[in-house]
């Protein structure tokens, strides 16, 4: 298959075949539960007139192939070009092609978002929102922000839980919505040592972070935190691991197969600073993440 007739598959046919289907839909975009993890908010986007993607969890889009790409690496399989184009030709019947109306982008870019005001919570729905994943207002208002944000393709305001980035951006929440206003980074959270910290904790999402401070009593923890906020985000770890003088790396990561395989990632970061990694999973297994166990615990 050539590169041209690839790119004029519908995207929709690709997610199609993988058993994915819209959560939610209009004439102009789709939103899907993201092949690349396990969700319960989609937060995956399709442009349909222009026939190209944004993953908001992981932070990257682009168009058909791009897309292959992702899943035959999430895979463990040869990611090139040449065994997309393969896979396209394996899989989906060609024939069938999409005849964009304006010409398309290289790279999908998300639905323009706007910062409006960054607040206390105080929204209502924000506050069940916290309760619902276990985690007490008092505990979560120490960490995160009631943020509203304009959709400039829609005119909507929409409230949202965020928390502040290394970069000034915001990684917002709710129980519709998962992405990101601004560029997407780490965030940072210094433990309560007073003394330079022996530690460093890696968590993939900010719930997950919050369960085990919830577990704590609200207490923080003695070791420096870097949560993720998405494992694209997990090369710019280097510079806040590199010439602490850490001694240990506790590793949060999720147990799906994206948390296993970005595990042999982040023990290179910890070998190359001889920070021993200290994987903490089993005290979340057989759960998803640590906010599933929590959320398991409390029954919720």
């Amino acid at each position: 298959m050539q590169i041209e007739t690839a790119k004029r598959i519908p995207l929709a046919q690709i997610l199609a075949k993988l058993n994915l289907y819209p959560a939610k839909q209009t004439e102009n975009e789709s939103w899907y539960l993201s092949p690349f993890r396990s969700e319960k908010s989609a937060s995956f986007h399709v442009h349909n007139h222009k026939n190209l993607w944004f993953d908001f969890g992981e932070g990257k889009g682009g168009d058909t192939i791009s897309l292959v790409q992702a899943i035959l690496q999430l895979l463990g399989q040869d990611d090139s070009v040449s065994a997309a184009l393969q896979w396209l030709d394996n899989s989906i019947d060609s024939t069938i092609e999409y005849s964009p109306p304006l010409a398309r982008e290289q790279e999908e870019q998300p639905p323009a978002l706007t910062l409006k005001s960054v607040s206390p919570i105080k929204n209502i729905a924000l506050k069940h929102y916290t309760e619902q994943r276990g985690i007490p207002l008092t505990v979560a208002e120490k960490f995160l922000k009631q943020v509203s944000f304009v959709n400039q393709n829609t005119g909507k305001t929409i409230f949202a839980l965020g928390l502040q980035n290394e970069d000034e951006g915001y990684e917002i929440r709710n129980s519709f919505f998962k992405g990101c206003i601004g560029k997407k980074n780490i965030s940072f959270i210094r433990g309560i040592d007073n003394k330079p910290p022996k530690g460093i904790n890696v968590f993939e999402g900010m719930f997950d972070y919050l369960s085990v401070i919830t577990q704590r009593n609200g207490k923080l923890l003695k070791s420096d935190t870097i949560i993720l906020n998405s494992l694209s985000c997990m090369k710019l770890i280097k510079p806040y691991v590199k010439s602490y003088g850490y001694k240990f790396g506790y590793s949060w990561l999720d147990n799906d197969l994206a948390g296993k395989k970005a595990t042999p990632q982040l023990i290179d970061i910890f070998k190359q600073e001889n920070i021993a990694f200290c994987p903490m999973n089993s005290l979340y297994k057989p759960y998803k993440d640590v906010n599933a166990a929590h959320m398991a615990k409390l029954e919720l």
